[in-house]
């Protein structure tokens, strides 16, 4: 019988073959030297990255995720993660660590081997918090007990963060207030921050003149179509010019030099356009699927750290996908987050792989509770049958038999 985790494998399966063909066709050039063909797909970078990605699903599904609960001090994963987060986010500042993309540094590199801090940084703190949230619920809806030590660090990640990839910091700060809130953090105390958190957006874009170009495009791309306009204009027209059924796999044109970004950022719009709205509903629908299938495992399980962890890769999952349809199709201004397990990218896609695969070692958690719990029920109606019977259905009270001379003594009957 299929279960919630065996859909969520379906549906990343899915994104990832998709992801692999989209990102193969929209890195398609004009050049008479090169033509790809079924064995570049199956055998090129984006294929072997896809394989890594769903090893390292099937590698956190296996985890047992029960233990990570118990481990406390120095081994206890939170500070692990929270303190590597740091010094890898601190690192990609480093002379010859760091690796410059697109103006941003965003990379570190190790040779041909490069990783994304943010996203490490990104997907670690929903485990870091799960876990300090799990551990304290009975002080989370106290202001300085509870609340702001998760938040201190929730804030020092998305200064780090910020400085290269805002809209990754928008989305880990999102992400982190809306844990805390459903593990039992007041909305009072959230909505306390909102200031300083906008001081600090609004400083960061203030302080970025390319963030401030991004803000006037969006108002109106065609107040100058040829300048800070051009990407987002180039992205509806790749949209518009799919239609309904698209122009087929492979026969995009805004891909040849029109649209920038378009293995990454704007792969769904290159969806749009080969593929057109059915394409697109297509994609929709398996995210849809998957947020449903890991929902459906977050309300059977019982442990607060399984539920927010499961929670937290839901929102992060949904939240990403989201805000990257919102800036392709024009309707938020341009950012750069990846749409998850389709766009270009080894960290991002293996990052996302280990999340799911714990949320799929969830779902095994429960199907082994429900299993045992099952077994305990059948076992106290065979051993023995006739008192486990009797316990769980009472046999009724028999009647005395009517009395069939009911006016004469005893005696005398």
């Amino acid at each position: 019988m299929l279960r919630a985790g065996h859909g969520l494998i379906l549906c990343v399966l899915a994104l990832l073959v998709i992801g692999v063909v989209m990102v193969q066709s929209a890195g398609l050039s004009i050049s008479a030297e090169r033509s790809i063909d079924l064995r570049e797909i199956l055998l090129g970078k984006q294929a072997a990255l896809a394989a890594l990605a769903l090893l390292t699903l099937a590698f956190a599904s296996f985890i047992p995720i029960h233990r990570l609960e118990t481990m406390r001090g120095m081994a206890s994963p939170a500070l692990w993660i929270a303190a590597g987060s740091v010094a890898l986010l601190l690192a990609v500042h480093l002379p010859g660590v760091g690796r410059e993309v697109n103006g941003a540094k965003r990379w570190i590199s190790f040779g041909p081997v490069g990783f994304q801090p943010s996203e490490l940084a990104k997907w670690g703190m929903i485990i870091v918090l799960a876990l300090y949230a799990s551990r304290h619920v009975e002080t989370l809806h106290r202001f300085s007990a509870g609340f702001v030590p998760p938040m201190l660090l929730v804030g020092i990640i998305c200064a780090l963060v910020g400085t290269e990839d805002l809209g990754t910091a928008v989305l880990i700060g999102a992400v982190s207030v809306g844990l805390l809130i459903a593990a039992g953090a007041r909305v009072s105390h959230v909505a306390a921050l909102i200031p300083f958190g906008a001081a600090a957006f609004i400083g960061a874009v203030v302080m970025s003149p390319y963030r401030v170009n991004r803000l006037k495009a969006f108002l109106d791309p065609f107040q100058d179509p040829q300048g800070i306009g051009y990407h987002i204009i180039q992205s509806m027209s790749a949209i518009n010019g799919g239609g309904m059924a698209g122009r087929g796999l492979g026969n995009s044109i805004q891909k040849f030099g029109y649209l920038p970004e378009d293995t990454t950022d704007f792969i769904f719009a290159i969806v749009c356009e080969e593929l057109g709205v059915v394409g697109a509903a297509v994609i929709v629908f398996l995210y849809a699927a998957l947020l449903l299938c890991g929902l459906s495992i977050v309300r059977q399980t019982s442990s607060p750290f399984q539920r927010l962890l499961g929670l937290g890769v839901i929102l992060t999952i949904g939240l990403q996908s989201l805000i990257n349809i919102a800036v392709v199709t024009g309707s938020a201004p341009t950012k750069g987050i990846a749409l998850p397990l389709l766009s270009a990218g080894g960290t991002g896609w293996i990052a996302t792989a280990f999340c799911i695969g714990l949320l799929v070692s969830i779902d095994r958690t429960n199907a082994r509770t429900l299993a045992a719990r099952r077994l305990d029920f059948a076992q106290r109606f065979d051993s023995p049958r006739n008192a486990t019977m009797t316990e769980f259905f009472p046999r009724p009270r028999t009647r005395p038999e009517p009395d069939p001379h009911p006016c004469l003594p005893p005696s005398a009957a």
